[in-house]
């Protein structure tokens, strides 16, 4: 735990495991003696996986081994291939005058749009280049027989060998870098050896160490509010009102415990939460602790019952009598999601609408992530997380760094060591920059559990002994997907019309898994243009299909967040009421601190 939090007064007893009817997800016992032998192999596995960063080279040299198997024993294969390789040479060659005729970048790939690629010089390294590229997709596409995960993984690593090869990163290649030389007379590559220097010294990775221009309740999640509780797994914040009168209901919104939670509170014009207060809402938020190794054995369902069903047993004591929105984003919104089936299953009725955004309640089609998680790479990350208690911001950042390489690696590397271009800050990027650590168990628990078993949906997932379903939440859900999100697909966030009843809207925003949340109305701060698509569901209504729904849905110009709002309305009384007080003086629902409280400082 961080220096600048003590422990809460109170402490609650250390978590404890619920018995399962289910046979509950293979999770080595890492809170019990292994015995020497057994702790001696995960030591040196441990070691392994540190020079790693997690990711297992096992897992990948089997993928490797596997295509190259398929590959070999496939004649006609190998002849296409040795076909379309000398057929992209051609291509490639007229290419270089003939720019009808040649490769083309894709349409998100923005490595070669200065014009200085359009010399025929230039030309000829991006050409040789796009026809490697393409012959690359071709020959690692799925071969049959080849399991589709593995073939995924060696396609996958094959786009990002190649994006680190590309004729972009290299400074003889690249006619933007050469030009930068040329006008600087060589400064730019000074001024870029110092930045690498200073990152280095730093934290020894890509300028990941967050920026002091934006701090929390100085630059960013400045929005006024109270912490009214906090226990051993979170704070609870109460906003300040805004208005005169509040609408009757509050809201509660719920994190992902991946990062800080003010994501949802950024500065002043890209607030969430602030607009949703400005709009005459109480609002709450869980504000998650940053865990150490002491923490080891918190497990996932502490996080629903110490964090989510803590928070709202404090939120309808402050608001008695009232029910209660409930929001949760990406992780938050997957245990949220657990926490209101519990509470359908056992009859507890305090939720009046739930908004789950970007968050998957299944699965089975979690996009890239998924290459990173089969048993040997868990096993593999497990091993890690068992020497430190948790897994490291760091490792975790370095695999969705992976995921968009391009942008968030190599152009970045590009024009700070090569151009020597300072980056300009903004309030999103410095947010992430400040992660958090997994605690072992929850983490090892959700791996297993929810992306490896996908138990939640598949009728396996127990609490208490019991198992929950979707399909019993009879309260009336918003669901939000981005239309390009690396980290919670569009189509697997959609599935959760699939394994629900109730009512039931869908929006689908244009934008990444964090920057589509972010859609202040009014505001053109982003370069393009912000849309989303909405749908509405009757409860008990026939199951529509993504593709289909995408058709039948056009495109909305501007923010979602007014027609959110609009919902939120619907789902409520129809009052108003006076700002309840905060907190209750006397209780453990006391005010402790001003928002944004302790543990969203921990480092």
């Amino acid at each position: 735990m961080s220096e600048l939090v003590p422990p809460p007064a109170a402490s609650q007893p250390a978590p404890t495991v619920a018995p399962s009817a289910c046979p509950p997800p293979r999770v080595p016992e890492v809170w019990v003696h292994d015995g020497f032998y057994a702790s001696l192999d995960r030591a040196l596995a441990s070691m392994r996986a540190r020079l790693t960063m997690g990711v297992s080279p096992y897992a990948a040299a089997s993928a490797w081994q596997a295509w190259a198997v398929n590959l070999l024993k496939a004649p006609g294969r190998q002849t296409d291939l040795a076909e379309r390789f000398w057929h992209n040479q051609w291509q490639a060659l007229t290419g270089i005058w003939d720019t009808a005729r040649g490769f083309r970048p894709a349409a998100d790939d923005h490595r070669f749009d200065g014009e200085g690629w359009a010399n025929p010089v230039s030309r000829v390294w991006m050409q040789g280049f796009l026809a490697a590229e393409d012959w690359w997709e071709v020959a690692t596409s799925r071969q049959r027989g080849m399991n589709p995960r593995e073939s995924a993984r060696v396609s996958f690593m094959a786009r990002q060998g190649l994006d680190a090869l590309s004729p972009s990163n290299l400074p003889w290649f690249n006619p933007e870098v050469l030009d930068a030389m040329a006008r600087s007379g060589g400064r730019c590559l000074i001024d870029g050896a110092a930045l690498m220097a200073e990152d280095w010294l730093r934290d020894g990775v890509l300028h990941s160490e967050q920026p002091e221009t934006f701090m929390p309740g100085q630059d960013v999640a400045c929005t006024p509010g109270t912490v009214v509780f906090r226990n051993h797994i979170f704070e609870l914040i109460q906003y300040a009102p805004a208005t005169e009168t509040v609408h009757a209901d509050p809201i509660l919104i719920v994190p992902a415990w991946i990062m800080k939670y003010y994501i949802l509170d950024l500065s002043e014009q890209n607030s969430l939460i602030g607009y949703l207060v400005a709009q005459g809402f109480t609002v709450f938020c869980i504000s998650w602790l940053n865990p150490g190794a002491e923490d080891r054995d918190l497990s996932l369902d502490a996080y629903r019952r110490d964090g989510v069903m803590a928070a709202l047993e404090a939120v309808t004591t402050i608001c008695p009598g009232r029910r209660v929105h409930a929001c949760g984003y990406c992780l938050g919104g997957t245990i949220l999601a657990i926490a209101a089936a519990t509470m359908a299953r056992d009859g507890d009725e305090r939720l009046g609408s739930i908004t789950l955004l970007a968050a998957q309640t299944d699965f089975s089609e979690a996009g890239e992530l998924m290459l990173f998680v089969d048993e040997a790479q868990i096993a593999y990350l497990e091993d890690l997380m068992w020497a430190q208690g948790y897994l490291d911001q760091r490792q975790m950042a370095g695999t969705f760094r992976v995921l968009r390489d391009r942008d968030l690696i190599w152009s970045r590397l590009v024009r700070r060591y090569l151009m020597g271009e300072e980056e300009q800050e903004f309030d999103i990027g410095a947010w992430s920059k400040d992660a958090t650590r997994m605690p072992y168990r929850m983490h090892s628990e959700y791996l297993r559990g929810l992306f490896l078993e996908n138990r939640l949906t598949a009728g396996r997932f127990a609490v208490d002994g019991r198992v929950i379903a979707l399909k019993d939440i009879a309260a009336p859900l918003f669901v939000l997907a981005t239309e390009k999100d690396h980290i919670a697909p569009w189509r697997s966030v959609y599935k959760t019309a699939l394994f629900s009843d109730s009512d039931m809207t869908f929006a689908l925003v244009s934008g990444g898994h964090n920057g589509g949340i972010l859609s202040p109305p009014g505001q053109g701060r982003r370069s393009f243009r912000r849309s989303f698509r909405l749908g509405h569901r009757p409860a008990g209504a026939p199951y529509a299909g993504p593709d289909d729904w995408h058709a039948r849905h056009a495109p909305q110009e501007g923010s979602w967040w007014p027609h959110w709002v609009n919902w939120l309305h619907r789902m409520g009384p129809g009052k108003e009421t006076a700002p309840p007080e905060t907190g209750v003086p006397g209780t453990e629902y006391a005010p402790l601190c001003a928002a944004p409280g302790l543990y969203v400082l921990q480092r």
